[in-house]
């Protein structure tokens, strides 16, 4: 299934196309340098948006769930790089405890953690699914929609190490973004290695600092390929002590809000772009689509009604937003069935492992597309999913498409890796 721009297919995202895949030997070397000096995180899956003119990720997430909407064909992609990331981290290891979202109630969110069993085991683990949910006091097995079931544990803590009843893990993946807090029972693990680390979560992780890194990482790419950064990069700001509830520190929205609206006619301007800029508001530390709101003038905040204060207001467990990053909207140029679309790259260790289009019929091309009533078209990547087809001409080729995507995906990995890097608290300083 591959989606149709709408744009027409002589703009310069194919030019941008032609630069990456005449640059190839020279963008893989670039990579494989960058992953000799940093680590990848363990897994990421990353938004993407295609302007016609402009490619660029919109949100890195560092514990993917959303691996159910995956196909048969990607899996052995996916196998291969887990035995990867597996031996690089703990080569001996044989058990595996997988730590899920508390929320049981989502059977979608559990087929995506069943399929992350599934990845594993296939790995050569043992793998076990242990709960930190209070409400799980014994072995809970669910029913899945797919007519497949699930089964929690309740995990068991000892003085340095976690497990559950009879089973003794080396590695822990956590599949929980810790937005409310990393709790207790997964702190001063010293025998046992948590992946991802618990600064990952978005209890320390702020979108400000991914995208403060991922300027960082696009302004060396654009060097390297010879092209505007800015075409590979959304630019944004921040504001802190906002409270959309009491309606206080909109005036920091506001004037951040027409600074960047600015900047980004100026470089539509540039490019002879006809298209109207606009903001997305989103939680700083946000997750789940939620707190998100997209901006097209400065007078739209302050006809802000209640029920979206109160969307802006409170997220994931609860969370009040204080901090907002207003980040430059991408617009979605691909369609799939005339519903606006957007693809999301999936990562395992520093390798593409597949992905999906994220396709949602009732929004429009300016607004965020992970919302209820968004549904899934896997991408084509079974074939050949990175296997690009040099002198095929840019924008008629889909490996050549996705290969694309795929250097957009691992640009934001490595932007990851820099952030974890920046805050570890565990991090050797040197003077």
């Amino acid at each position: 299934m591959v989606p149709h721009l709408v744009t027409a297919l002589n703009g310069p995202i194919n030019e941008l196309e032609q630069r990456i895949l005449d640059s190839m030997p020279a963008i893989e070397r670039w990579f494989r340098l960058e992953w000799m000096e940093h680590t990848p995180p363990f897994y990421t899956s990353v938004d993407i948006r295609n302007a016609g003119f402009k490619l660029a990720p919109v949100d890195t997430n560092l514990y993917p769930g959303g691996w159910n909407n995956l196909t048969q064909e990607m899996l052995p992609l996916a196998v291969q790089a887990a035995q990867a990331a597996v031996e690089k981290i703990c080569p001996e290891a044989k058990n595996l405890l997988i730590i899920p979202e508390n929320h049981t109630r989502n059977t979608f969110y559990l087929t995506n953690v069943l399929q992350l069993q599934r990845i594993f085991h296939m790995a050569g683990l043992n793998v076990r699914i242990g709960s930190i949910n209070p409400e799980i006091k014994e072995t809970t097995t669910i029913e899945l929609p797919n007519g497949e079931s699930v089964t929690l544990e309740p995990v068991v803590r000892s003085k340095h190490r976690l497990g559950l009843k009879d089973f003794d893990p080396c590695t822990i993946l956590l599949n929980n973004d810790l937005s409310a807090g990393a709790p207790g029972i997964l702190e001063d693990l010293h025998e046992q290695y948590l992946l991802p680390p618990l600064h990952a979560g978005w209890s320390v992780r702020r979108k400000t600092k991914h995208f403060q890194s991922y300027e960082e990482v696009a302004k060396r790419f654009g060097k390297l390929l010879g092209i505007d950064p800015w075409l590979i990069n959304p630019m944004f700001s921040q504001c802190g002590d906002v409270n959309f509830a009491e309606g206080t520190g909109m005036d920091c929205l506001r004037s951040n809000v027409d600074a960047l609206l600015t900047k980004i006619k100026r470089k539509y301007k540039e490019y002879g772009i006809n298209e109207k800029p606009f903001v997305v508001v989103k939680a700083d530390n946000g997750t789940y689509g939620m707190g998100i709101m997209t901006v097209r003038d400065v007078s739209d905040l302050d006809a802000l009604n209640r029920k979206t204060r109160n969307k802006m207001n409170v997220i994931k467990d609860g969370q009040t937003v204080n901090d907002v990053i207003i980040q430059e909207g991408v617009l979605t140029n691909e369609r799939i069935n005339d519903a606006v679309a957007e693809p999301v790259v999936y990562m395992m260790d520093r390798y593409v492992v597949g992905g999906f289009y994220r396709v949602h019929a009732e929004r429009g091309v300016d607004e965020n597309l992970n919302a209820p009533g968004a549904s899934f078209v896997p991408l084509a990547f079974a074939d050949t999913p990175h296997l690009p087809q040099p002198g095929v001409k840019p924008g008629a080729s889909v490996p050549n498409r996705f290969y694309m995507y795929g250097v957009i995906g691992r640009l934001a990995m490595l932007a990851a890796s820099y952030e974890l890097e920046a805050t570890d608290p565990e991090a050797e300083v040197y003077d």
